[in-house]
């Protein structure tokens, strides 16, 4: 049963940091990838990273290039997202998701709230 688990949430203030992480398992990483995506009431759920857990090859939306980047540890099946220089628009609910490159077969973790306000 395959199974992520996002943490690392929080308030912070405008130009604060948070370090994300996606807690994964029940699947072999090697077939997947991982993306955060963050869900707003205005603009509802928006990919904001991937990264390939064959290559590590990674993709930003152009709005967090910059400030967020993606790390990975292999022996506890975690991969992190370390978002800087956080604006109030980076404000949302954000989840991982882990896509397996050829069935596509997709598992959603329940999501950790970051909230970016002064």
């Amino acid at each position: 049963q395959a199974q992520l688990v996002e943490s690392g949430g929080g308030l912070v203030q405008p130009g604060g940091s948070l370090r994300l992480a996606c807690a994964t398992s029940g699947f072999t990483w090697y077939y997947y990838t991982i993306g955060w995506f963050r869900q707003t009431p205005g603009k509802g759920r928006e990919a904001v990273a991937c990264i390939s857990l064959a290559d590590d090859a990674t993709v930003f939306v152009d709005s967090v290039k910059g400030r967020f980047t993606l790390a990975r540890d292999n022996a506890k099946s975690t991969v992190y997202l370390q978002m800087t220089g956080l604006k109030p628009e980076d404000t949302g609910l954000y989840y991982c998701k882990a896509r397996h490159f050829d069935s596509g077969a997709e598992y959603w973790g329940q999501g950790t709230e970051v909230i970016v306000s002064s």
